[in-house]
């Protein structure tokens, strides 16, 4: 936690003026302060209400839970961080299957961090979107609205404006943005070509940094459900499409591995460092929606990546296109 105040002492304090809109009208100071300045967390926000950096109709507000109206003035004195600092431009490659004035489809390239937490303050791609386009700075979170882990390839989609961003949550909510993935597994693959696995997934209670299958009478966490067919495979492993129907962490990884298939040098979830892969040998190849302002039915596929491409040739599965 201590990250998260520090920054350098150089910096100065900045005085923020903000305005309640009617879609905070009502709501929490706290939440509110969420919605007009998101590039804070909440939790470093209600610090600043605690130390009385924040007012409220030129009054000092130290209560997050207090209600605020519309048209009221906030002030806030912010206080430099790691957090707010890493919310800058930065000129990174980007690259951009298809674009128009809503919205971006991008296709990820492993190691790149999604979004700036502790240990990756800079460098990912919502620090490229910054850079890239003026109008992401108009948006939460630079319009990321799902994510893929730092070491899986592939497509993400990107809203330009803060009404496609709120309607492509809802679809991806209601399950309507389609997510397929390619994966590389260890160990042959036995039974019916395709399964369907429909298992809650949680916090794993004996390392916080997993996730894992639970138990929800005992456990907290989420349904989660995902398909998986089976492309080709010898003795050392399988080649399978994942078909998302939830968006849980990790999702696929742990289903794989619940399978008794983790994947190729997923070395978290019990995949050993095989084939030349030196992460784990996931791929979101396709996504298809329709366009959350004209209703196109928009469907993208990303190539597989030479590190899957040599893995695969290394264990001598030819590959088809699902």
């Amino acid at each position: 936690m201590a990250d998260e105040f520090s920054g350098p002492a150089e910096a100065e304090s900045e005085l923020r003026q903000v305005e309640v809109g009617v879609a905070q009208h009502g709501a929490r100071l706290d939440r509110a302060l969420v919605e007009l300045v998101p590039e804070f967390s909440r939790n470093y926000l209600q610090q600043l209400l605690l130390q009385g950096l924040v007012s409220l109709n030129g009054r000092p507000a130290t209560k997050a839970s207090v209600r605020v109206k519309a048209g009221e003035v906030v002030v806030i004195e912010m206080r430099p961080t790691l957090q707010s600092q890493a919310f800058r431009p930065e000129s990174l490659p980007i690259n951009v299957v298809y674009e128009d004035e809503h919205l971006l489809v991008i296709n990820k390239p492993a190691g790149l961090v999604v979004h700036p937490a502790p240990g990756n303050w800079g460098g990912t791609l919502l620090n490229g979107l910054l850079a890239r386009d003026e109008k992401a700075q108009l948006v939460p979170r630079a319009g990321i609205v799902h994510r893929l882990d730092k070491d899986t390839s592939g497509l993400m989609v990107v809203a330009r404006d803060r009404s496609t961003m709120d309607t492509l949550v809802r679809m991806i909510a209601a399950r309507s943005v389609h997510r397929q993935y390619l994966a590389l597994a260890h160990r042959p693959w036995t039974g019916p070509r395709s399964r369907t696995v429909q298992a809650p997934i949680g916090r794993d209670p004996r390392n916080r940094l997993r996730m894992a299958v639970v138990n929800l009478d005992s456990q907290a966490g989420k349904p989660a459900r995902t398909d998986v067919r089976w492309l080709v495979g010898n003795d050392l492993g399988c080649w399978v499409e994942c078909t998302l129907h939830t968006g849980r962490t990790h999702q696929i990884r742990v289903h794989m591995a619940s399978l008794g298939h983790p994947l190729v040098s997923d070395v978290l979830y019990g995949g050993a460092v095989a084939a030349g892969m030196e992460r784990q040998a996931l791929h979101a190849y396709r996504l298809s929606f329709a366009h959350p302002v004209s209703g196109q039915a928009l469907e993208f596929h990303a190539p597989v990546p030479g590190d899957m491409r040599q893995a695969l040739s290394e264990w001598g599965l030819g590959y088809n296109p699902p």
